[in-house]
Formats: C-alpha cells, structure tokens, sequence
C-alpha cells in the first residue's frame, strides 16, 4: 500500500499550478484581470498557510513583495499590496479552506521569546493575560487540508 501524499511531498510549482486549476474550477471568486494570476496568488497562499500556519496579511505582503524600480535610483524591496492578500484570505477563510487562529498560538510563541530576555514574573503574566488574547493569524481547516491533500495526491500520480 502507498504512503498518502501531501503538500510537503510535492514539488511546489506542480502543486501551485494543480491547485489553480482546482479553485478556478470551483467558480468561487471571479479574478479582477487574470484569472490565472489571482487563482495561483491563491493556491500560493493557501499552500503557504498549509506549511507555516499564523500567517496574516502583513506576512503575505513581505513574502510576494519584491524589487521597487526607482528609476535612477537604485531599486530597493517593497511589499506587495495588502488587498489582494486580504481579499483572497477572506475569499479562502468563505470556502472554509482556512479559518482564523484566534488563540494565535504561533505568533505567541514568537512573541514569547523576545519578552522573556528582559521581564520579570510579574510582566510575564501581564503578558500571557493581555497578547493571548489579542494575537490572531490563520490556520487550515480540516476541509482544507483534506482539499490540500488531495490535489497534492493527484499531482503526485500525473507526474
């Protein structure tokens, strides 16, 4: 009997492309220009949030962000724009593939270990108390990674 696949078993441009394919024949969101364009932004992010959960869309906006040309001027990095990352987090949280993490657990863990170089006790249980509360990012749902999982299965047998 062979292994189940998943996401991280496949090559990510196969995958990308697969499940593009896969969201554009879902006809959950029409594309604002290219179809192709916003379906494989969205397959990116939702395989993004599949292997790194608590992305939001500051994080999304640094990772597809790239060179800004300044004419003359030397180029230096610029984020991408906030409302496609937004947009297609929200459109992806509707269809259930992702939801919102609202103990915000991995960015707590981040968040914990710069605060515990240079607090007391006493700090360290405002802490807890005050960010458990208001850290959030996203997650993938069980239907997601089920979704997910699949096309990655289908990408593996078409190769």
């Amino acid at each position: 009997m062979e292994a189940a696949r998943t996401v991280k078993d496949v090559s990510p441009h196969e995958f990308v492309k697969a499940y593009a394919s896969h969201l554009k024949r879902s006809g959950k969101e029409l594309a604002p220009y290219d179809p192709d364009w916003y379906y494989t932004r969205a397959a990116s992010i939702a395989r993004h949030i599949y292997l790194r959960q608590g992305l939001g869309v500051g994080a999304l906006q640094r990772i597809y962000g790239g060179r800004k040309r300044n004419g003359s001027r030397p180029p230096h990095f610029s984020k991408s724009s906030g409302s496609v990352a937004r947009h297609i987090l929200q459109q992806l949280q509707q269809v259930g593939i992702i939801d919102i993490d609202t103990k915000g657990i991995c960015n707590y863990r981040l968040r914990w270990r710069e605060f515990v170089t240079k607090a007391s006790t006493f700090s360290v249980l405002i802490y807890i108390f005050y960010f458990s509360n208001n850290v959030r990012g996203r997650r993938i749902t069980s239907q997601g990674q089920r979704d997910l999982d699949q096309v990655a299965g289908r990408v593996v047998v078409a190769l």
